[in-house]
């Protein structure tokens, strides 16, 4: 898994065989960790709804062993797989009370369950969660809480997947300079250990980072070349969250036609995958990529707008609401609309009780004063 990307034929294999091994003996314990693998295969393919089956099946038999150690790792399945789904408060749920499960003297560097340590990896996955429902600096310190663990454990892997997230939580909250430190980091590590799927995502999120502070090309064939070096190991998880990002980087150098490709695929995956975390944001940045293409889209950018709104209410997702509502408040703005635009983004800015030093927060309290 460290080395060929958990979602590798021989990862696979590897798992399929343990679980065929198990079914010819009466429900061995072992066939817990089989299926685990098998969950993990087909979430980092990105194939959500099979790995959300696997998950569901695994908690249920969690449930009826009882096993700390099972229904520790079957809440963090299912959590995991919600929030790929954009169900950030079931996932939040199962994610926190894999948290309250972990046992350090029993659980640490457990292998059996993936290449790193369980506690990482529900960190990571908590703080993401914690963003998108709103709670931009929660989320901050919980990232940080799981590199910190890493970096304790002196354990490579761990300490690898533990950066690619933190970068990926600077990412979103639009530090871009904190964001290539991670990723700069993690690349090293990558390249020193042989980790193939960490390095192309590692590579993705620098070349995001590099757009966003102006080396535009470089970044974007760098992003290019992330995608391309995931897709070929199979690992498709997170390609959607990837496409937004370099739709928007395209964006900034009128590449709407990359940009407008990207996104399709991102809504695409979608539908078919069930993978929607960031099924928001894509409308949000089709809205703005019409916009871009010509003012006279202005009525199928705001119904763009209005879509990404609905979504992100639905998965309580305030984080990318907030993003659609200043988007939609712009466009309203331009038509003469300022009353009903300063009232939509008051009653979602005045909703958020932190992250107000973050760079989406910054630019919503100086749009409502613009629009005063």
């Amino acid at each position: 898994m460290a080395v060929k990307g958990f979602a590798a034929p021989e990862v696979e294999r590897a798992f399929t065989r343990a679980r065929e091994l198990c079914e010819r003996v009466c429900d061995p314990p072992e066939l817990f960790p089989a299926l685990f693998g098998l969950w993990l295969v087909y979430l980092l393919r990105g194939e959500i709804q099979t790995a959300y089956e696997l998950a569901e099946q695994l908690l249920r038999r969690a449930q009826n062993t009882r096993d700390p150690a099972a229904l520790m790792h079957g809440h963090a399945a299912l959590g995991s797989t919600s929030y790929w789904m954009g169900q950030f408060l079931p996932a939040k749920q199962h994610i926190e009370t894999a948290i309250s499960l972990y046992d350090p003297e029993r659980y640490t560097l457990a292998f059996r369950y993936g290449a790193g340590d369980s506690r990482v990896f529900h960190l990571s996955y908590v703080a993401l969660t914690l963003w998108h429902l709103g709670y931009s600096d929660r989320a901050l310190k919980r990232s940080n809480e799981a590199l910190a663990l890493a970096e304790g454990l002196s354990h490579p892997f761990s300490l690898t997947f533990a950066e690619f997230f933190v970068g990926v939580m600077r990412q979103l909250r639009r530090e871009v300079h904190a964001a290539q430190e991670h990723a700069d980091g993690m690349i090293a590590l990558s390249a020193e250990h042989g980790f193939s799927q960490l390095l192309a995502w590692a590579t993705t999120v620098r070349g995001c980072a590099m757009a966003e502070q102006g080396r535009k090309e470089e970044g974007i064939a760098q992003i290019q070349e992330g995608l391309a070096a995931a897709r070929a190991i199979g690992a498709e998880l997170w390609r959607p969250y990837f496409l937004c990002l370099l739709a928007e980087a395209c964006m900034a150098t009128d590449r709407l036609d990359d940009a407008l490709s990207a996104l399709t695929e991102a809504l695409t995956a979608a539908d078919e995958h069930e993978n929607r975390h960031c099924e928001a944001e894509a409308h949000r940045l089709k809205g703005e990529l019409l916009l871009k293409q010509d003012h006279s889209n202005a009525a199928e950018a705001q119904r763009c707008f209005q879509r990404a709104i609905e979504i992100a209410r639905k998965q309580s997702a305030k984080s990318l609401e907030l993003r659609a509502t200043m988007s939609l408040a712009r466009l309203l703005a331009k038509q003469g609309c300022r009353d009903e635009a300063r009232t939509m983004l008051a009653d979602i800015y005045n909703w958020f009780t932190e992250g107000f030093d973050t760079a989406d927060l910054i630019d919503a309290k100086a749009l409502l004063k613009e629009l005063n």
